[in-house]
């Protein structure tokens, strides 16, 4: 395989919770993996709430369980994005609007719904932010860890990509 490199951008409300789950997952799915490709990934925020501040601490403590390291903290989502990274991943439909209302015309980014690869049909990623407990974050985990294989095996099917 062509040794290329490939940047994806996870993206959630607050940068928080879902996206850096997605962004360790995706990096540790990648590494399993090894599709003969080097990846850049990352994740950012829609809005600007966590700028330079870790994951929530259940967040950390559920990649922590499972072995995912991670040690980004919070961005918010610039316009250079869209150019600069090929596929960018919302978490759930809000994102998608903004992402799509953001997403400058004729753009670099591939702009998908991360749940459209889950192929249990899951298509919104759980938002664990106002739970109460750490239920929802295994949930998001459990769901990010199918959406980024299954990403992953249906980029591999594609020439165009």
């Amino acid at each position: 395989m062509a040794d290329t490199t490939r940047k994806a951008l996870f993206v959630c409300l607050g940068n928080s919770c879902r996206s850096p789950i997605a962004e360790g997952v995706f990096q540790k799915t990648v590494n399993k993996m090894a599709q003969g490709h080097l990846w850049e990934i990352d994740s950012a925020g829609i809005a600007d709430w966590n700028v330079g501040y870790p994951p929530t601490n259940r967040a950390k403590n559920t990649m922590k369980r499972h072995d995912v390291p991670y040690n980004n903290v919070g961005r918010h989502i610039t316009q250079e994005d869209f150019n600069n990274f090929d596929f960018i991943f919302g978490m759930d439909e809000s994102n998608m609007k903004d992402l799509r209302e953001m997403a400058p015309d004729g753009c670099k980014a591939k702009i998908f719904l991360l749940g459209e690869f889950d192929p249990e049909g899951e298509i919104i990623i759980r938002d664990p932010y106002f739970d109460n407990h750490d239920r929802g974050f295994e949930k998001c985990y459990q769901q990010v860890v199918r959406c980024s294989k299954g990403f992953l095996e249906w980029l591999e099917q594609r020439s165009d990509m």
